[in-house]
């Protein structure tokens, strides 16, 4: 199932998610919304996604495979994700995002980061994460946190001002 995007300035897009029983995770209602997440974050295009963005107070965030630095052959589902930086070396890159159609802006992004997070199986995972990698875990932990990336960016504007050769990937 594909499920729609919220569209700020939906009020759940500004409210922490929930945290996710770690009881529940193995379940077969937890593991299709699972796989529904993983689907639609394709479908629309994004590198990554979070619950609150297609509407569900959920912390469960999902990264595709390209961008999966743990496992360049399955896409990454994180639940109740928690990251800490591992040095003080920040990057400027830009950012899109599918809750903020047709939006671009410059933000600054810890370049290194240590997550913890439970898997798609309830199990335990901690990780480092680097350079593109950590900006997309950071970006899907800000939208958990009731934050998105327009609040803190700068030179924001529309896609149709961007250089035509451009990408920007959209989280």
């Amino acid at each position: 199932m594909v499920y729609d995007i919220v569209l700020d300035p939906n009020p759940i897009l500004h409210q922490r998610a929930a945290e996710v029983d770690p009881a529940g995770i193995t379940g077969r209602e937890m593991q299709k919304f699972f796989k529904d997440m993983v689907e639609t974050m394709y479908v629309k295009d994004g590198v990554g996604l979070a619950a609150v963005q297609i509407g569900v107070s959920k912390q469960v965030c999902t990264i595709v495979k390209t961008h999966n630095a743990l496992n360049r052959h399955e896409d990454l589902v994180l639940v109740n994700p928690r990251w800490e930086k591992l040095d003080r070396h920040e990057e400027w890159d830009e950012e899109g995002c599918l809750s903020v159609p047709g939006m671009f802006g410059k933000i600054k992004r810890y370049t290194k980061i240590k997550v913890q997070a439970l898997d798609k199986q309830g199990q335990p995972l901690q990780f480092v994460a680097e350079n593109f990698f950590a900006k997309i875990v950071q970006h899907e932990c800000d939208h958990l946190q009731g934050h998105l990336y327009v609040e803190k960016a700068k030179d924001l504007h529309r896609a149709e001002q961007a250089k035509p050769d451009s990408k920007y990937p959209r989280e």
